[in-house]
Protein backbone atom coordinates (compact mmCIF):
# COMPACT_ATOMS: atom_id res chain seq x y z
CA UNK A 1 0.00 0.00 0.00
CA UNK A 2 1.32 3.31 -0.96
CA UNK A 3 1.84 5.58 2.05
CA UNK A 4 1.89 9.26 2.10
CA UNK A 5 5.31 10.08 3.73
CA UNK A 6 7.93 12.10 3.00
CA UNK A 7 11.83 11.34 2.71
CA UNK A 8 14.40 12.35 4.86
CA UNK A 9 15.75 15.41 2.27
CA UNK A 10 12.34 16.27 1.81
CA UNK A 11 11.36 17.06 5.24
CA UNK A 12 14.95 18.90 6.00
CA UNK A 13 14.23 21.16 3.51
CA UNK A 14 10.70 21.96 4.70
CA UNK A 15 12.32 22.85 8.17
CA UNK A 16 14.69 25.37 6.55
CA UNK A 17 11.93 26.41 4.66
CA UNK A 18 10.48 27.44 7.91
CA UNK A 19 13.60 28.48 9.97
CA UNK A 20 13.59 31.14 6.76
CA UNK A 21 10.65 32.43 7.24
CA UNK A 22 11.03 33.03 10.96
CA UNK A 23 13.66 34.47 10.01
CA UNK A 24 12.36 36.87 7.44
CA UNK A 25 9.27 37.73 10.60
CA UNK A 26 12.31 38.65 12.83
CA UNK A 27 13.93 41.21 9.56
CA UNK A 28 10.20 43.13 9.66
CA UNK A 29 10.68 43.69 13.26
CA UNK A 30 14.22 44.86 13.50
CA UNK A 31 13.10 47.23 10.03
CA UNK A 32 10.37 48.63 12.16
CA UNK A 33 11.78 49.01 15.18
CA UNK A 34 15.00 50.89 13.47
CA UNK A 35 12.10 53.38 12.31
CA UNK A 36 11.74 54.04 15.90
CA UNK A 37 15.73 54.92 16.45
CA UNK A 38 15.77 58.60 15.05
CA UNK A 39 17.00 57.62 11.59
CA UNK A 40 17.24 60.71 9.32
CA UNK A 41 15.14 61.23 6.65
CA UNK A 42 16.83 59.38 3.23
CA UNK A 43 18.25 56.46 5.50
CA UNK A 44 14.39 55.68 6.86
CA UNK A 45 12.93 56.02 3.87
CA UNK A 46 15.19 53.00 2.88
CA UNK A 47 14.12 51.32 5.66
CA UNK A 48 10.42 51.77 5.17
CA UNK A 49 11.27 50.15 1.08
CA UNK A 50 12.83 47.19 2.91
CA UNK A 51 9.79 46.91 5.08
CA UNK A 52 7.75 46.89 1.74
CA UNK A 53 9.71 44.06 0.15
CA UNK A 54 10.36 41.96 3.02
CA UNK A 55 6.65 42.32 3.65
CA UNK A 56 6.13 41.00 -0.18
CA UNK A 57 8.89 38.27 0.32
CA UNK A 58 7.08 37.22 3.72
CA UNK A 59 4.36 36.25 1.05
CA UNK A 60 6.40 34.84 -1.40
CA UNK A 61 7.64 32.70 1.28
CA UNK A 62 4.33 31.46 2.85
CA UNK A 63 3.46 30.79 -0.94
CA UNK A 64 6.62 28.95 -1.33
CA UNK A 65 6.09 26.69 1.44
CA UNK A 66 2.59 25.80 0.56
CA UNK A 67 3.67 25.15 -2.93
CA UNK A 68 6.00 22.87 -1.52
CA UNK A 69 3.53 20.98 0.41
CA UNK A 70 5.39 19.98 3.46
CA UNK A 71 4.51 22.09 6.56
CA UNK A 72 7.14 22.04 9.35
CA UNK A 73 8.78 24.19 12.41
CA UNK A 74 12.00 26.11 12.86
CA UNK A 75 14.93 24.02 14.13
CA UNK A 76 15.06 24.55 17.81
CA UNK A 77 18.37 26.33 17.50
CA UNK A 78 16.58 28.66 15.25
CA UNK A 79 13.94 29.54 17.34
CA UNK A 80 15.95 30.17 20.54
CA UNK A 81 18.55 32.61 18.44
CA UNK A 82 15.15 34.42 17.21
CA UNK A 83 14.38 34.68 20.79
CA UNK A 84 17.59 36.15 21.98
CA UNK A 85 18.18 38.39 19.27
CA UNK A 86 14.71 40.16 19.68
CA UNK A 87 15.67 40.56 23.05
CA UNK A 88 19.17 41.75 22.34
CA UNK A 89 17.33 44.13 19.76
CA UNK A 90 14.62 45.74 21.56
CA UNK A 91 16.92 46.57 24.81
CA UNK A 92 19.13 49.50 25.24
CA UNK A 93 22.88 48.28 25.32
CA UNK A 94 23.08 47.89 21.55
CA UNK A 95 24.25 51.67 20.00
CA UNK A 96 22.20 52.23 16.56
CA UNK A 97 25.22 51.68 14.46
CA UNK A 98 25.26 48.05 16.23
CA UNK A 99 21.91 46.96 15.64
CA UNK A 100 22.62 48.18 12.25
CA UNK A 101 25.22 45.30 11.58
CA UNK A 102 23.67 42.74 13.33
CA UNK A 103 20.71 43.34 11.22
CA UNK A 104 23.31 43.08 7.89
CA UNK A 105 24.61 39.69 9.39
CA UNK A 106 21.15 38.87 9.31
CA UNK A 107 19.99 39.60 5.85
CA UNK A 108 23.10 37.94 5.26
CA UNK A 109 21.76 34.46 7.35
CA UNK A 110 18.42 34.31 4.95
CA UNK A 111 20.44 34.98 2.10
CA UNK A 112 22.37 32.04 2.35
CA UNK A 113 19.97 29.81 3.77
CA UNK A 114 17.95 30.32 0.77
CA UNK A 115 20.79 29.95 -1.83
CA UNK A 116 21.73 26.75 0.30
CA UNK A 117 18.00 25.54 -0.44
CA UNK A 118 18.07 26.29 -4.18
CA UNK A 119 21.19 24.26 -4.20
CA UNK A 120 19.60 21.63 -2.37
CA UNK A 121 16.50 21.70 -4.39
CA UNK A 122 18.46 20.64 -7.39
CA UNK A 123 19.38 17.65 -5.87
CA UNK A 124 16.49 16.27 -4.54
CA UNK A 125 13.92 16.37 -7.60
CA UNK A 126 12.73 18.66 -10.49
CA UNK A 127 9.43 18.85 -8.61
CA UNK A 128 11.15 20.63 -5.21
CA UNK A 129 13.34 22.65 -7.62
CA UNK A 130 10.00 24.33 -9.37
CA UNK A 131 8.35 24.66 -6.23
CA UNK A 132 11.21 26.90 -4.49
CA UNK A 133 11.72 28.94 -8.00
CA UNK A 134 10.12 32.07 -6.64
CA UNK A 135 12.97 31.95 -3.49
CA UNK A 136 15.08 33.40 -6.10
CA UNK A 137 13.43 36.69 -5.63
CA UNK A 138 13.96 36.75 -1.97
CA UNK A 139 17.12 36.11 -2.13
CA UNK A 140 18.11 38.84 -5.24
CA UNK A 141 16.53 41.25 -2.91
CA UNK A 142 18.39 40.65 0.09
CA UNK A 143 21.27 40.45 -1.35
CA UNK A 144 20.39 44.03 -2.49
CA UNK A 145 19.43 45.11 0.67
CA UNK A 146 22.16 43.85 2.34
CA UNK A 147 24.73 46.18 -0.35
CA UNK A 148 22.08 49.11 0.94
CA UNK A 149 22.91 48.23 4.49
CA UNK A 150 26.56 48.20 4.50
CA UNK A 151 26.34 52.27 3.44
CA UNK A 152 24.09 53.01 6.17
CA UNK A 153 26.80 51.13 8.54
CA UNK A 154 29.30 53.44 7.33
CA UNK A 155 27.26 56.27 7.34
CA UNK A 156 25.99 55.89 10.88
CA UNK A 157 30.00 54.47 12.03
CA UNK A 158 31.48 57.49 11.02
CA UNK A 159 28.86 59.70 12.43
CA UNK A 160 29.05 57.55 15.86
CA UNK A 161 32.82 57.98 15.77
CA UNK A 162 33.51 61.66 15.02
CA UNK A 163 30.33 63.10 15.11
CA UNK A 164 30.00 64.34 11.24
CA UNK A 165 28.46 63.01 8.52
CA UNK A 166 30.24 60.65 5.83
CA UNK A 167 30.73 61.60 2.34
CA UNK A 168 28.09 60.90 0.05
CA UNK A 169 29.69 59.26 -2.17
CA UNK A 170 28.66 56.28 -0.06
CA UNK A 171 25.35 55.72 -1.92
CA UNK A 172 26.99 55.79 -5.21
CA UNK A 173 28.97 52.77 -4.35
CA UNK A 174 26.13 50.88 -2.85
CA UNK A 175 24.46 51.36 -6.19
CA UNK A 176 27.21 49.95 -7.77
CA UNK A 177 27.29 46.96 -5.46
CA UNK A 178 23.84 46.55 -6.19
CA UNK A 179 24.60 46.37 -9.63
CA UNK A 180 27.42 43.76 -9.33
CA UNK A 181 24.83 41.38 -7.63
CA UNK A 182 21.88 42.23 -10.19
CA UNK A 183 23.03 38.66 -12.22
CA UNK A 184 21.02 36.87 -9.24
CA UNK A 185 18.01 35.36 -10.89
CA UNK A 186 15.04 36.26 -9.88
CA UNK A 187 11.20 35.02 -10.38
CA UNK A 188 9.83 36.09 -13.53
CA UNK A 189 6.32 35.75 -11.65
CA UNK A 190 7.48 38.23 -8.91
CA UNK A 191 10.71 39.80 -9.96
CA UNK A 192 10.70 43.86 -10.50
CA UNK A 193 6.77 43.41 -9.48
CA UNK A 194 4.63 46.32 -8.03
CA UNK A 195 2.20 43.49 -6.71
CA UNK A 196 2.08 43.40 -2.93
CA UNK A 197 1.91 39.00 -3.54
CA UNK A 198 1.09 36.67 -6.37
CA UNK A 199 -2.65 36.43 -7.65
CA UNK A 200 -5.01 33.93 -7.19
CA UNK A 201 -3.79 32.61 -11.44
CA UNK A 202 -0.11 32.52 -10.25
CA UNK A 203 -0.94 30.83 -7.12
CA UNK A 204 -2.63 28.50 -8.58
CA UNK A 205 -0.70 27.83 -12.22
CA UNK A 206 2.75 27.06 -9.81
CA UNK A 207 0.69 24.09 -8.36
CA UNK A 208 -0.63 22.47 -11.46
CA UNK A 209 3.08 23.19 -12.95
CA UNK A 210 4.39 21.26 -9.74
CA UNK A 211 2.34 18.13 -9.96
CA UNK A 212 2.54 18.33 -13.75
CA UNK A 213 6.39 17.93 -13.12
CA UNK A 214 6.05 15.01 -9.94
CA UNK A 215 3.92 12.63 -12.87
CA UNK A 216 6.75 13.14 -15.08
CA UNK A 217 9.18 12.17 -12.41
CA UNK A 218 6.74 8.70 -10.98
CA UNK A 219 6.49 7.57 -14.90
CA UNK A 220 10.01 7.85 -15.57
CA UNK A 221 11.13 5.91 -12.54
CA UNK A 222 11.51 2.30 -11.89
CA UNK A 223 12.64 2.54 -8.42
CA UNK A 224 9.50 1.57 -6.31
CA UNK A 225 10.72 3.63 -3.03
CA UNK A 226 11.25 6.95 -5.84
CA UNK A 227 7.36 5.84 -7.36
CA UNK A 228 5.82 5.74 -3.56
CA UNK A 229 7.47 9.10 -3.02
CA UNK A 230 6.00 10.99 -5.61
CA UNK A 231 3.21 9.68 -5.71
CA UNK A 232 2.74 10.54 -2.05
CA UNK A 233 3.36 14.02 -2.93
CA UNK A 234 1.15 13.65 -5.35
CA UNK A 235 -1.73 12.51 -3.43
CA UNK A 236 -1.53 15.38 -0.78
CA UNK A 237 -0.44 18.47 -3.21
CA UNK A 238 -3.52 17.36 -5.22
CA UNK A 239 -5.77 16.90 -1.98
CA UNK A 240 -4.44 20.09 -0.52
CA UNK A 241 -5.39 22.36 -3.82
CA UNK A 242 -8.64 20.60 -4.32
CA UNK A 243 -9.91 20.98 -0.78
CA UNK A 244 -8.47 24.89 -0.76
CA UNK A 245 -10.47 25.46 -3.91
CA UNK A 246 -13.34 24.26 -3.21
CA UNK A 247 -13.05 25.87 0.33
CA UNK A 248 -12.38 29.32 -1.19
CA UNK A 249 -11.62 29.84 -5.02
CA UNK A 250 -15.14 28.07 -6.59
CA UNK A 251 -17.30 29.82 -4.45
CA UNK A 252 -15.74 32.71 -4.87
CA UNK A 253 -16.07 32.36 -9.20
CA UNK A 254 -19.06 30.99 -9.37
CA UNK A 255 -21.46 33.86 -9.76
CA UNK A 256 -19.60 35.26 -12.75
CA UNK A 257 -18.00 31.64 -13.61
CA UNK A 258 -21.46 30.12 -14.00
CA UNK A 259 -22.92 27.43 -11.72
CA UNK A 260 -22.98 24.55 -14.47
CA UNK A 261 -18.98 25.22 -15.18
CA UNK A 262 -18.19 25.63 -10.95
CA UNK A 263 -20.20 22.53 -10.77
CA UNK A 264 -18.20 20.55 -13.66
CA UNK A 265 -15.18 21.15 -11.71
CA UNK A 266 -16.41 20.34 -8.29
CA UNK A 267 -17.32 17.26 -10.06
CA UNK A 268 -13.96 16.60 -11.70
CA UNK A 269 -12.18 16.63 -8.40
CA UNK A 270 -14.63 14.89 -6.39
CA UNK A 271 -13.75 11.75 -9.35
CA UNK A 272 -10.04 13.01 -8.43
CA UNK A 273 -10.10 12.41 -5.39
CA UNK A 274 -11.53 9.20 -5.50
CA UNK A 275 -8.92 8.01 -8.33
CA UNK A 276 -6.43 8.76 -5.56
CA UNK A 277 -7.69 6.91 -2.69
CA UNK A 278 -7.85 3.70 -5.68
CA UNK A 279 -4.62 3.91 -6.75
CA UNK A 280 -2.95 4.67 -2.96
CA UNK A 281 -3.43 0.62 -2.41
CA UNK A 282 -2.08 -0.44 -5.64
CA UNK A 283 1.53 -2.05 -5.06
CA UNK A 284 3.79 0.94 -6.86
CA UNK A 285 5.31 -2.23 -8.45
CA UNK A 286 2.55 -3.34 -10.02
CA UNK A 287 2.04 -2.77 -13.64
CA UNK A 288 -1.34 -1.80 -12.60
CA UNK A 289 0.25 0.89 -10.47
CA UNK A 290 1.35 3.33 -13.44
CA UNK A 291 -1.53 2.40 -15.80
CA UNK A 292 -4.01 3.94 -13.31
CA UNK A 293 -1.32 7.13 -12.94
CA UNK A 294 -1.45 7.77 -16.56
CA UNK A 295 -5.29 7.96 -16.70
CA UNK A 296 -5.44 10.04 -13.54
CA UNK A 297 -2.54 12.69 -15.34
CA UNK A 298 -5.14 13.07 -18.30
CA UNK A 299 -8.00 13.61 -15.95
CA UNK A 300 -5.84 16.22 -13.80
CA UNK A 301 -4.44 17.74 -17.28
CA UNK A 302 -7.88 18.48 -18.61
CA UNK A 303 -8.78 19.97 -14.90
CA UNK A 304 -5.35 22.15 -15.26
CA UNK A 305 -6.30 23.36 -19.33
CA UNK A 306 -10.38 23.94 -18.22
CA UNK A 307 -8.93 26.25 -14.97
CA UNK A 308 -6.24 28.17 -16.65
CA UNK A 309 -8.32 29.19 -19.44
CA UNK A 310 -11.86 30.24 -19.00
CA UNK A 311 -11.43 30.25 -15.51
CA UNK A 312 -8.74 32.48 -15.18
CA UNK A 313 -10.34 34.20 -17.75
CA UNK A 314 -13.49 34.91 -15.85
CA UNK A 315 -11.11 35.99 -12.73
CA UNK A 316 -9.27 38.35 -14.78
CA UNK A 317 -12.15 39.86 -16.30
CA UNK A 318 -14.12 40.49 -13.14
CA UNK A 319 -12.27 41.09 -10.62
CA UNK A 320 -9.34 44.00 -9.64
CA UNK A 321 -5.85 43.34 -8.76
CA UNK A 322 -6.26 43.27 -5.12
CA UNK A 323 -9.46 40.95 -4.95
CA UNK A 324 -6.98 38.24 -6.87
CA UNK A 325 -4.45 39.19 -4.49
CA UNK A 326 -6.69 38.95 -1.38
CA UNK A 327 -8.28 35.65 -2.89
CA UNK A 328 -4.59 34.18 -3.37
CA UNK A 329 -3.61 35.15 0.29
CA UNK A 330 -6.94 33.35 1.43
CA UNK A 331 -6.67 30.02 -0.41
CA UNK A 332 -2.56 29.76 0.76
CA UNK A 333 -4.16 29.82 4.24
CA UNK A 334 -6.74 27.45 3.91
CA UNK A 335 -4.09 24.82 2.20
CA UNK A 336 -1.88 25.48 4.85
CA UNK A 337 -4.41 24.58 7.27
CA UNK A 338 -5.11 21.46 5.40
CA UNK A 339 -1.88 20.62 4.79
CA UNK A 340 -1.22 20.62 8.60
CA UNK A 341 -3.95 18.08 8.76
CA UNK A 342 -2.51 15.99 6.02
CA UNK A 343 0.24 15.89 8.00
CA UNK A 344 -1.38 14.65 11.11
CA UNK A 345 -2.85 12.39 9.25
CA UNK A 346 0.49 10.86 8.15
CA UNK A 347 2.31 10.86 10.96
CA UNK A 348 -0.62 8.67 12.77
CA UNK A 349 -0.07 6.03 9.89
CA UNK A 350 3.39 5.41 10.95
Amino acid sequence: MVTTLDDTKRNAIAVKLASIKALQQLVIENEQSLLTQGLDAEIADRIRNFIKDDEKNLGILETVIGQYGIQAEPKQNVTQFIEKARELFKGSELSLYEKVSQHELLKHQVVMSGLIVHKAAQKVGADVLLAIGPLNTINFENRAHQEQLKGILEILGVRELTGQDADQGIWARVQDAMAAVSGVVGSAVTQNSDKKDLNIQDVIRLDHNKVNTLFTELLQSNDPQKIQEYFGQIYKDLTAHAEAEEEVVYPRVRPFYGQDNTQELFDEQAEMKQVLDQIKAISPSSSEFKDQVRHLMEAVGDHIRQEESTMFAAIRNNLSSDESEQLATEFKAAKTRIQEKLGVVSESNV
